[in-house]
């Protein structure tokens, strides 16, 4: 039962009741369930962003968190040591290795270009960390793009260095007939005097003279296309093709000791100098073809001459003169 509250009245010098009006009472009720709800939602307010009220699983799930980042941070510290490693490997492919073995190198936006899938990464955005996350699986992608070009790089120099013996060995590197063996280097590469026609014509090849029957020799490893005399104006001919788009014609030749189909070596005998087909007397006509065209044999002399006949006979070829076939 609520209490009664009474009040001295002095001019009639008794106690009277007070009487609360109703409009008060709902006013003061009002004002306290405002001031509950209030209280509640500044309550819940700081319930959320107090880490004072983190349950333990939220406790746990931040120390994750921060695991994670401390993780990522070792990771890219431990990626900026790869990308050092792997750009000096690059370095030495590019500027040693493919240079040695005159092969191209492959371009910086090549080794670097990471994936262009755009959608590659959705699955990695909307998320606090994203950034962090996103850029080191970028990088990762990068370095794992790179190390795959690396290693194909290797693997294709290895696979040439196991070749640079067969390509030099197959590069047509010696003169076809011994010096000993020469009366003179007739004619050399160019424009030549056709002893037929005497109208200037593209000379392709270095004419050897030499007394029928010399020696003529293999200029490089190889297997022999042709070994006959079905080719018009070579007469007796051998044509060799070496590989590495190297191929050798040796004409007029009084006969070859060699088919087609075999293999031989440099320093071979192939046949013996002589006249036969359109030729004006016994000497070699010794052709260097590199990738289907005609090149200077005289590039090519350096397996068993000397500075000082490589220039003899270098000064002898120069000369326009007539040829012999």
């Amino acid at each position: 039962m609520a209490k009664v509250k009474y009040y001295y009245d002095s001019e009639n010098l008794a106690y009277r009741k007070i009487k609360t009006k109703k409009r008060w009472k709902f006013g003061f009720a009002a004002l306290f369930l405002v001031a509950s709800a209030l209280f509640g939602f500044i309550s819940f307010v700081i319930l959320l962003n107090t880490p004072y009220f983190d349950t333990p699983k939220d406790r746990l799930l931040i120390r994750e968190i921060e695991n994670l980042k401390l993780n990522y941070a070792v990771l890219n510290k431990k990626m900026d040591q790869v990308d050092d490693v792997i750009e000096a490997i690059e370095d030495r492919d590019n500027n040693l290795y493919r240079t040695y073995f005159n092969t191209a190198p492959i371009p910086e936006e090549e080794r670097k270009s990471g994936y262009k899938d755009i959608n590659r990464y959705t699955a990695l955005e909307g998320y606090d960390n994203t950034q962090l996350v996103l850029n080191t699986t970028k990088r990762i992608d990068v370095l794992s793009k790179q190390l795959a070009i690396q290693s194909k790089s290797l693997d294709h120099i290895l696979k040439l260095a196991k070749e640079k013996d067969k390509l030099l060995s197959a590069i047509p590197a010696i003169q076809p007939v011994r010096n000993e063996n020469l009366k003179r280097m007739a004619s050399g590469f160019g424009y030549r005097t056709d002893p037929f026609t005497k109208a200037k014509k593209m000379h392709e090849g270095m004419d050897f003279t030499a007394k029928t029957g010399t020696p003529v020799f293999a200029t490089g490893d190889g297997v022999v296309s042709q070994a006959d005399n079905k080719a018009s104006g070579f007469g007796n001919h051998v044509v060799i093709r070496h590989g590495y788009g190297y191929e050798t014609l040796y004409a007029h030749l009084s006969k070859y000791n060699c088919r087609a189909g075999q293999r031989v070596k440099r320093g071979d005998i192939i046949g013996y100098v002589g006249s036969t087909g359109r030729s004006e007397g016994p000497h070699l006509h010794y052709e260097v073809h590199k990738d289907g065209k005609v090149v200077n044999p005289l590039n090519f002399y350096y397996g068993n001459i000397s500075a000082v006949e490589y220039v003899a006979i270098s000064k002898l070829a120069n000369q326009e003169n007539q040829s012999l076939d």
